[in-house]
């Protein structure tokens, strides 16, 4: 092994700064392939020669570019740098393409420089000439837009004139020939736009404009790939073996020539969860990037259930899970299951053994957990003798953890021999009691892609250890393979979504059932009142990067208020009423009022309500003598408007309770206009619903609760006591009237609320969705 010093030598050779060469020998795989360039670079060249920077510079961009499939034409790439045949980034981006296209095949010299453009010249004459065109071409837009006009758009033009030409050469010409056409940049140039002239238009619009343009926002509400799509770049069907990391065999291209003849070349995906819980939060990423990449390409994506372990499988998670896809807005193309192919796997799992890859093994689960277990002393026991056995515990005739299969391979984190299937005498929610064996999630997963067509499998980050097993499976058994890709999971604070967590909450009385509104399940945000539109939106914003990060609930919350705002008619209520009597009220009964259901765009209507004598406030609305100088609200020395209702009341007379409590008010009123305007309006109602109201707040008190350093006690003891609180004598007016479960409002200057399924023909009850946007003390 080269030493450090020996290894820098080498490294200069590629003109490498000091500073680059400490930065890449952190990187061990890319100094051994540069180290590995260097010396081929020394074979072609005479001793007193030395590279040109252009030359260095290419030779770098292979070592840190080339993707594994194609390292073993790593001496053809650097022969044809050296030997002046790629002298620059478009004949190296060419060659790259070349010989992932052409992975097995010998190649043929003359078709790859052909395809490379190698002894392609493009003159400076010609470089000036198809500058000029494509100038002139955009010449109008660049007078008007001057050097706002994006440049890139000239740069692609050119790049598909002029494949070949010098990219510094180009530009070069292009910056010389706009300042030729344009002159100088004045300070208008460089004066940076304004980031949101919508805000100025908004302050100049009329209401009604603005309404118009909040109503036409409806329809925007955006989608997870129109969030996240952009930066997904997946292999397109049939060239799998374009990905970093794809193992191609001799049969890989036929394999994949018959996938594409099956599919069509379309997209397809699987959404694959085991019916054994129900979905959370994390589950809807998953949701939304396997179904939404498959739509966003015109593909398909099949719902596929996991359901290789029958014990621990009920009829209401399969049922659940269905429910939940449909909430979220996507329709399976299929419905499958694991088990539709357990005859095909056992079928595969025999032939694995035919090839000498798998073997019957009687080590207990105990002895062969972890990364380090002891080798079997079965691993090399004959084939035939693996097949009887086999075939044996298919009968039956071996207890549970008596026997195995296991698969011979060494998976990337370490694991050694997985099990392929182990014995369960359960009975199968589908298959009855036909298997006593059952494949496992190492065995099933990549040949159920395989036998369904998937194209882009699409799983989460702790799956990337299992990607060579993956491989290794399908490409051991000569059946099409395809591309595992992962991303980070969709991690929320200040909760746990584990199905042993959620049980606990449940066994210890916290929490109700797996949709109470406290939790993170996607049936407990359902009954909260979470939009699936912003749902949706959410796991778009939060992107599919591999990172593993925790998102803010904040994040949430606000995609719900977009939703909210746009799709939940307005309702006045009050969670602490305060009954107010009008001494002087202008009518002589009650009046109806019709109020808007969209204050910003009447276009979406009115509903009515009753403005009487008494009215009730909410509590919190009302100080005697507020200290507070921002105060806008009733008082005694403060009159308040009443929203809606052309009135301002002022107080008269505080009538108290024995302990000194406002019991009531009586009040008078004025037209709102005939005196000096109120500071402020707050919502009211007269001849009220009764309902009962749900205040949910946040489950535990810390972001990480299963983080023993911030909860060293465990996460159990992290619980917020008082994360629900129920407020039995709320009213609201009767536009609620009527609704249904699931049926969203937002409670003017309170919060965003839904009807519950606890709701009945005498009480409506409603959860807090989540508070309005300015969640501070009401002034």
């Amino acid at each position: 092994m080269s030493t450090k010093e020996e290894k820098t030598e080498l490294l200069r050779l590629l003109g490498l700064t000091d500073q680059k060469i400490e930065e890449t020998l952190k990187n061990e795989a890319i100094t051994n392939l540069l180290i590995e360039i260097v010396n081929n670079v020394k074979k072609l060249l005479p001793n007193d020669q030395t590279l040109d920077k252009s030359a260095a510079n290419l030779l770098y961009q292979i070592g840190t570019k080339i993707k594994s499939q194609i390292k073993h034409r790593l001496p053809l790439l650097v022969e044809s740098v050296v030997n002046k045949n790629l002298t620059n980034e478009p004949q190296l981006t060419a060659a790259f393409e070349y010989l992932i296209s052409n992975p097995l095949d010998q190649v043929d010299i003359s078709k790859f420089n052909e395809y490379c453009g190698v002894g392609v010249v493009v003159t400076p004459e010609q470089i000036k000439q198809t500058v000029e065109d494509v100038v002139n071409k955009y010449k109008a837009e660049l007078v008007e837009k001057r050097y706002k006009f994006p440049q890139g758009t000239l740069m692609a033009d050119l790049r598909n004139r002029i494949k070949w030409a010098d990219g510094k050469l180009v530009k070069s010409e292009v910056d010389s020939q706009i300042l030729s056409l344009l002159g100088p940049k004045t300070e208008q140039d460089n004066a940076k736009e304004p980031k949101e002239k919508k805000k100025e238009e908004a302050k100049t619009s009329k209401p009604k404009e603005v309404a118009a343009k909040s109503s036409e926002n409806v329809e925007n509400i955006q989608s997870f790939m129109e969030l996240a799509g952009e930066a997904i770049n997946f292999h397109k069907p049939g060239e799998n073996y374009k990905t970093e990391g794809y193992v191609i065999t001799d049969k890989t291209m036929g394999l994949l020539k018959q996938h594409v003849k099956e599919t069509g070349g379309k997209v397809v995906t699987r959404f694959p969860p085991e019916p054994n819980g129900i979905l959370h939060i994390g589950h809807a990423k998953a949701i939304n990037f396997n179904f939404g990449y498959a739509k966003h390409n015109n593909g398909i994506c099949y719902l596929r259930f996991d359901d290789t372990n029958p014990e621990k499988e009920e009829e209401k998670y399969f049922r659940g899970i269905i429910e939940m896809v449909d909430w979220l807005g996507y329709k399976p193309y299929k419905i499958t299951h694991a088990s539709d192919q357990f005859d095909k796997l056992y079928e595969l799992a025999v032939e694995l053994i035919k090839r000498g890859k798998a073997y019957i093994c009687h080590q207990k689960n105990e002895e062969i957990k972890g990364h380090n277990p002891p080798p079997s002393p079965w691993r090399e026991r004959p084939i035939e003798e693996s097949l009887k056995l086999f075939e044996d515990m298919k009968k039956g005739k071996f207890e549970e953890g008596e026997i195995t299969l296991r698969m011979k391979y060494t998976m990337e984190d370490g694991k050694q021999d997985p099990v392929a299937y182990r014995i369960k005498y359960a009975h199968h929610a589908k298959t009855g009691d036909k298997w006593c064996i059952y494949p496992t999630y190492d065995f099933t997963h990549c040949l159920n892609d395989s036998l369904e067509n998937i194209s882009h499998s699409l799983c989460t980050k702790e799956f990337q250890s299992r990607r060579s097993a993956y491989y290794w499976l399908c490409n051991s058994l000569d059946v099409y393979c395809p591309v595992q890709w992962e991303y980070g999971r969709l991690n929320l604070n200040y909760t746990v979504v584990s199905k042993r967590k959620l049980m606990k909450l449940i066994q210890e009385g916290i929490c109700n059932d797996w949709d109470d509104p406290r939790l993170y399940t996607l049936s407990a945000l359902r009954r909260r009142g979470y939009p699936p539109e912003a749902i949706n939106m959410f796991c778009g914003k939060v992107g599919v990067t591999m990172a593993q990060t925790t998102t803010d609930l904040s994040l949430l919350e606000s995609c719900v208020r977009t939703v909210l705002n746009l799709t939940a008619p307005r309702a006045m209520a009050v969670l602490e009423p305060l009954k107010v009597t009008i001494e002087n009220f202008p009518f002589e009964s009650k009046v109806e009022l019709d109020v808007p259901n969209f204050p910003n765009d009447e276009s979406k209507g009115t509903h009515k309500v009753f403005f009487d004598r008494v009215v009730y406030l909410d509590a919190c609305d009302f100080h005697e003598n507020p200290t507070d100088k921002g105060y806008k609200r009733l008082s005694l020395a403060q009159p308040v408007g009443l929203r809606y209702s052309g009135y301002q009341i002022a107080v008269k007379e505080v009538v108290k309770n024995t302990d000194g409590s406002v019991k009531e008010l009586i009040a008078t009123c004025t037209k709102t206009g005939e005196t000096v305007k109120p500071k402020g309006f707050i919502q009211w109602v007269s001849n009220p619903v009764n309902i009962e109201v749900r205040l949910i707040e946040k489950l535990f008190h810390h972001e990480n609760p299963e983080d023993p350093k911030e909860v060293p006690s465990g996460w159990l003891s992290d619980v917020n006591k008082n994360a629900l609180k129920v407020i039995k004598n709320a009213m609201v007016d009767t536009s609620v009237l009527g609704s249904k479960v699931f049926d969203k409002f937002q409670f003017e200057r309170i919060g965003y609320f839904s009807v519950d399924p606890d709701s009945n023909e005498d009480l409506v009850v409603f959860n807090r969705t989540v508070s309005l946007k300015e969640d501070h003390e009401k002034k």
